[in-house]
């Protein structure tokens, strides 16, 4: 960092420290404040300061110099409930479908393109699916990715994929634009979306829309299995399930946007 000896790491901690503190004083604190009260050199918190009010994560009072928690903090805090909120409604509905359809279940929401699950309920077994909380997946290759990008325009569909491409991940994976707007369109008209070993060979997976209370698709619920727990007798049941799920979870949505515009 410019004017200091500090690593990158030390850099990171004293920003949070920063924001921290911050987020304690309702007042504000200076830079002499800020370096006094966490022993940071005045011209690393200097540098710290105008990086975290550039980025708008704090803003400063031009008359009294002191620094508050800006509107970026705000944004990030509704987005990370937003997904709370939703695990929280989600998570019994997930366990009661796990324990029907005895698949893994997933919960996940589109972020900067991509597909990252925010639960997981996993099923009795001795087959484990090889996903935790925060992996970021592929939306071409993933049944919930092809759920959360369905219902996008076309417009931002073809920024996902100019940014990401379409990374051939199996032989079954769909790596052409037309063929990948016309397999959107059949789980639009559907109502679910099929993963045939797309993303993993000798997996299937299966998912379903999340609808938030303006009728937008917020998240996905998808189950996972090998291709004998997904055969072609099983998976009409299992659909079923998973879209009854997906709509139950999107009614408890409604109810709750309702609630808490009231």
């Amino acid at each position: 960092m410019a004017g200091t000896e500090t690593s990158p790491a030390t850099a990171v901690e004293r920003a949070l420290n920063i924001l921290e503190a911050a987020a304690q004083r309702r007042d504000g604190l200076t830079n002499s404040e800020i370096s006094r009260k966490l022993g940071i050199p005045k011209s690393s918190a200097s540098y710290i300061l105008r990086t975290l009010e550039r980025r708008g994560y704090l803003r400063r009072d031009a008359e009294t110099a002191r620094y508050r928690l800006g509107l970026k903090i705000l944004s990030l805090g509704g987005d990370a409930q937003g997904n709370l909120d939703l695990a929280a409604v989600a998570l019994p509905l997930m366990r009661a479908l796990v324990e029907k359809i005895h698949l893994t279940v997933h919960l996940a929401v589109l972020d900067q393109g991509e597909a990252v699950y925010v639960e997981k309920v996993e099923a009795p077994g001795f087959f484990k699916v090889n996903t935790w909380v925060g992996r970021r997946m592929f939306l071409h290759s993933t049944s919930v990715g092809k759920c959360l990008m369905a219902w996008l325009p076309k417009q931002e569909i073809e920024s996902i994929v100019k940014q990401h491409g379409l990374k051939k991940r199996t032989p079954e994976t769909i790596t052409n634009m037309t063929k990948l707007l016309a397999e959107l369109e059949h789980v639009k008209q559907a109502g679910y979306a099929v993963d045939d070993e797309e993303n993993s060979l000798g997996a299937r997976c299966l998912g379903a829309p999340i609808f938030d209370a303006t009728g937008n698709v917020t998240a996905a619920i998808g189950a996972s299995g090998t291709l004998t727990q997904m055969d072609e007798s099983s998976m009409p049941k299992i659909i079923e399930a998973l879209k009854e799920t997906a709509r139950r979870v999107s009614r408890q949505l409604l109810r709750s946007g309702a609630a808490g515009a009231a």
